[in-house]
């Protein structure tokens, strides 16, 4: 939740709007539910009827069964994509592009050594920063996993004798819409709840917001329309903590269907590039470049003034091979490995060997 959370904030800040008051609001293009607002004008308990449950919680046969419906209360995060596809991951990129079409071409020429070697540098470069960063996913899911994150929810579970006033610690990710939470200082706001019962209750939604100060809640109805959903004082949102106080709600929205949800679903798939990344790609395509006006215009000088066009686009084509640089791809994983392998000694997970130059070129803050 941490690295999410700062993509999040990084995401928000990026697309800074306007606010209607002093302290300006940070939105992206996702909107609460209605749904929210409908049950921000109704009374506690036409709240829960709207929901289909009870005061009392629901029972464990309902929960589940929601449970299936809906879905874990999960938010998106970049899933582990298989190897396969982590392979031809690794494999995107303009350089490796150009050697395998070069080596396509020597190996049509007849020159099977240079269409080897090419091959085998291709090869090693892509299974070298494969490997290391398979391992890297890996020792970071293991280390999510150990991490668990329970919520106090009323459940009607006979068989839970240390619940305290009927609440008990679930993990966040059986909280289904339905259930009666409860919060206090400390706090992270488990779903989209709709306040039932409050007590001097200040919440720090500056994650969604962009607002510095905690806001107050309270379990009243709303009696006027907002054009903010986050105005709403009997409404809290997923991402947001309690600061002080006390409050129970009802969930409304669990998971992708919860504004924070939206919102890290609509970035946590795409990955910036690096400015390694940038510099690598821009030498890339610069020597792309050379070699589209180098190479055709050697196969023309040679062929028109010798008039041997086989001998000619052979030696364009080691032209063309002598401008790539074929070892690069295989120094720069190298290095980068290396420098993974340094980190992971000092407990440090590297999950992209590309992001250890950006960590490289940091500056301390005076």
């Amino acid at each position: 939740m941490t690295s999410l959370g700062l993509r999040l904030r990084g995401a928000l800040a990026a697309l800074q709007l306007p606010g209607r008051s002093h302290a300006a609001k940070r939105h992206v293009a996702v909107v609460p539910s209605r749904e929210l607002t409908a049950l921000s004008g109704c009374s506690p308990q036409d709240a829960l009827h709207r929901l289909r449950c009870s005061p009392n919680g629901l029972s464990l046969e309902d929960a589940e069964a929601r449970l299936a419906a809906v879905g874990p209360n999960v938010v998106a995060r970049n899933g582990h994509p298989g190897i396969l596809r982590e392979l031809i991951g690794r494999s995107k990129n303009p350089l490796n592009a150009l050697l395998l079409t070069l080596a396509l071409v020597s190996y049509l020429l007849g020159d099977l050594r240079a269409a080897i070697v090419i091959s085998v540098i291709v090869i090693l470069a892509t299974a070298t920063a494969f490997v290391q960063e398979h391992r890297s996913n890996n020792a970071a899911a293991k280390l999510r996993a150990m991490v668990k994150t329970t919520a106090s929810v009323r459940r009607r579970d006979p068989m839970r004798a240390e619940a305290e006033n009927g609440f008990a610690e679930i993990p966040i990710e059986q909280i289904v819409p339905g259930d009666i939470v409860s919060i206090s200082a400390g706090d992270m706001i488990p779903a989209d709840i709709r306040l039932l019962s409050t007590k001097d209750l200040f919440v720090n939604q500056s994650a969604l917001t962009g607002e510095a100060m905690p806001v107050e809640k309270f379990a009243d109805v709303a009696k006027q329309a907002v054009d903010d959903p986050f105005d709403l004082a009997n409404i809290c949102f997923m991402g947001a903590n309690v600061v002080s106080g006390y409050a129970t709600g009802v969930v409304v929205h669990t998971g992708a269907r919860t504004y924070f949800g939206q919102l890290a679903d609509s970035i946590a798939g795409a990955r910036e590039l690096t400015s390694f990344d940038k510099g690598v790609n821009r030498f890339i395509w610069l020597m792309i470049h050379f070699m589209l006006v180098l190479a055709p215009a050697v196969f023309l000088i040679n062929g028109l003034t010798k008039g041997d066009w086989l001998q000619a686009l052979l030696f364009a084509v080691a032209v063309a091979v002598g401008l790539t640089p074929e070892m690069l791809p295989m120094i720069v994983t190298v290095n980068l490995a290396k420098g993974g392998i340094a980190m992971a000694r000092k407990r440090v997970i590297v999950k992209r060997l590309n992001a250890i130059q950006n960590f490289g070129a940091m500056e301390r803050a005076n």
